[in-house]
């Protein structure tokens, strides 16, 4: 067992101790998902370029556990393997954004071969 598969294994018997599963469908994990990001936004909001080494540590591990379980329980949900759908989009990535344009280039990827 994979070491994301047995954290949505103790997440899934978390969430079915409280019969929380109930509140748990995808609609509901994608907007806590998203109001979970928002919360991690709020640790950077107002903040000057100098003051970002200075984001509560504690707060950031929290609000990122959050994200990250949303995340993991709403790609369980769907049978999803994390690690094969991220691996996919790294290779997906791969090919849209090429390292010879897109090396140091912020553009998207149906921008980059514009200068050419």
């Amino acid at each position: 067992m994979s070491e994301i598969q047995e954290l949505l294994s103790r997440l899934e018997e978390f969430r079915d101790e409280r019969d929380w599963g109930q509140f748990h469908d995808p609609k509901n994990l994608a907007l806590a998902l998203s109001i979970e990001s928002a919360e991690l936004n709020e640790l950077f909001l107002w903040k000057k370029e100098s003051d970002l080494s200075q984001v509560d540590i504690e707060k950031l591990k929290a609000e990122l556990a959050d994200v990250f379980a949303y995340a993991i329980m709403l790609a369980g949900h769907y049978g999803l393997d994390v690690a094969d759908i991220v691996k996919s989009k790294i290779e997906k990535n791969a090919a849209k954004y090429p390292v010879d344009l897109a090396k140091g280039n912020a553009e998207k990827y149906d921008e980059l071969n514009k200068g050419n």
